[in-house]
C-alpha cells in the first residue's frame, strides 16, 4: 500500500496538516499508520478521495459532526444527506436575509422630527413546572427594569433573587442611553458579589461556592432604547413584524461546540452537557454581555429562563408571541406551553410590548 507523509497528503488533498490532525482527533479522517516512536502520521493514497470530500463539505460550511455522518454513508444516502443539508442552508439564508434587513433598519437613523414617545407595557409570570419541588427562578417588572434569573444549587432561589435585586435600583434612576451601560456593568458586579456571598460556605458542612450560581438576562428601558445585560443561558428575543430574533447568545458548553462546528443544533438537544454553563453569576470574574437595543412601535420583547427554550421550539415561541393579544396573554401561553411539554424545569417569562403614545404638549 502506497503511503504519503502528512505533509505530502496535505498538499495532495488541499487540507492543512493542522486540519488533518484535528480530523484525526475527531475520528473523521484517521491516518493509515502512526509511527509508534515519533507519532508521525502517514496516509494511504486511497484516502485522498475521502479527504477531498471532507474539504468540499467544509467549503459548503457543513459542521464537522454532520461531515462525519456523511462520510460514513454509501454514495446514494450521502448525496441525500448533502441535499437535505443544503435545503436547510438555503432556508437559513432566507432567515439571515430577513435578519440583515432588520439590522439595516435597526441601524438606520429615522428622518424627520419625532412627535411621539414610546412606552413599554409588560407582564411577567414564573412557574415551578411539573417536576421540580421548588422554584429557583426570579422575575422582575419595574418602572425601567425587566429581568429573569435562573438560580442553581442549594441556594439557587436566593441567588436568582439577589441577581435581580441588584438591578432594581435602576427603576428609580434617571437614565440616558449614553450612561446606562456603565451603570449596568456596576450592577452586574454587585450581582456577582451578592451571589458569591450567598454561595460562600458558612460552616465546614455547607455546600461549596461552586454549587450555587445564577443566570441573569435583563432589559433596562431608557425611554427610547433598551439596554441589554446577559450572562448564562436564559434568553432575550425580539418579535418584529412577525419575525422572531434571538438577541442573546447562550453561554453554554454545547453552544460553544456549535459555534466551533463540532456539534449540530439537533445534536445539542440531547448532549449530556447541554445544561452546563460556561459563564454565570457565582463563577470567578463573570463577564456579562452588554449592549444597546433599538426598538420600534409594535416590537414585542421576551425574556425567559431555559425552562421555556429547552422544551418549546423557537417556531412555537414565535407563534405564541404573534397570536397573544397582550403581554399578559403571552406569558400565560408560553408558560402553559412549557408545562404542556412536560414542564421539566422552572419556567419564567417576561413579555414587553413597545407602544407609541402622543407626546404631552
Amino acid at each position: 500500500m502506497e503511503m504519503l507523509t502528512i505533509g505530502a497528503f496535505a498538499r495532495a488533498s488541499r487540507l492543512s496538516p493542522k486540519a488533518l490532525r484535528l480530523y484525526d482527533e475527531l475520528e473523521l479522517l484517521r491516518p493509515a499508520r502512526v509511527d509508534p516512536e515519533t507519532g508521525y502520521r502517514y496516509y494511504a493514497v486511497g484516502q485522498l478521495e475521502q479527504a477531498r470530500l471532507v474539504a468540499w463539505l467544509r467549503r459548503l460550511g457543513m459542521p464537522l459532526a454532520r461531515i462525519r455522518r456523511v462520510c460514513a454513508l454509501e454514495p446514494g444516502p450521502a448525496a441525500r444527506e448533502i441535499r437535505a443539508y443544503w435545503a436547510r442552508v438555503e432556508a437559513e439564508t432566507v432567515a439571515r436575509r430577513d435578519l440583515a434587513t432588520f439590522l439595516v433598519d435597526h441601524l438606520s437613523p429615522s428622518p424627520g422630527k419625532d412627535t411621539s414617545m414610546l412606552e413599554l407595557r409588560c407582564s411577567a409570570l414564573s412557574d415551578t413546572g411539573r417536576v421540580r419541588d421548588a422554584n429557583q427562578d426570579s422575575v422582575h417588572v419595574g418602572a425601567r427594569v425587566l429581568a429573569v434569573a435562573d438560580g442553581c444549587g442549594p441556594y439557587g432561589a436566593p441567588a436568582s433573587t439577589a441577581a435581580v435585586q441588584a438591578l432594581t435600583f435602576l427603576d428609580d434612576e434617571p437614565l440616558s442611553a449614553g450612561g446606562v451601560l456603565n451603570l449596568l456593568e456596576d450592577a452586574v458586579e454587585g450581582a456577582a458579589r451578592a451571589v458569591a456571598d450567598l454561595a460562600a460556605p458558612s460552616t465546614a458542612q455547607a455546600p461549596t461556592a461552586g454549587d450555587t450560581g445564577s443566570t441573569l438576562t435583563a432589559l433596562v428601558w431608557t425611554g427610547s432604547q433598551l439596554a441589554l445585560v446577559h450572562i448564562g443561558d436564559s434568553r432575550a428575543y425580539l418579535l418584529r413584524e412577525g419575525g422572531l430574533f434571538r438577541i442573546t447568545h447562550d453561554h453554554t458548553v454545547v453552544q460553544s461546540l456549535i459555534d466551533e462546528g463540532r456539534l449540530t443544533p439537533e445534536e445539542a438537544t440531547t448532549h449530556p452537557q447541554r445544561a452546563m454553563l460556561l459563564k454565570a453569576l457565582g463563577t470567578a470574574a463573570p463577564v456579562a454581555d452588554l449592549r444597546l437595543q433599538d426598538v420600534r412601535p409594535g416590537d414585542r420583547c421576551l425574556l425567559c429562563s431555559d425552562g421555556l427554550s429547552t422544551v418549546v421550539p423557537d417556531e412555537e415561541i414565535a407563534r405564541l408571541l404573534r397570536s397573544a393579544p397582550s403581554p399578559d396573554d403571552a406569558v400565560r401561553a408560553l408558560v402553559g406551553a412549557a408545562n404542556d411539554a412536560g414542564g421539566p424545569d422552572n419556567v419564567s417569562c417576561v413579555v414587553a410590548d413597545v407602544v407609541e403614545v402622543a407626546r404631552p404638549v
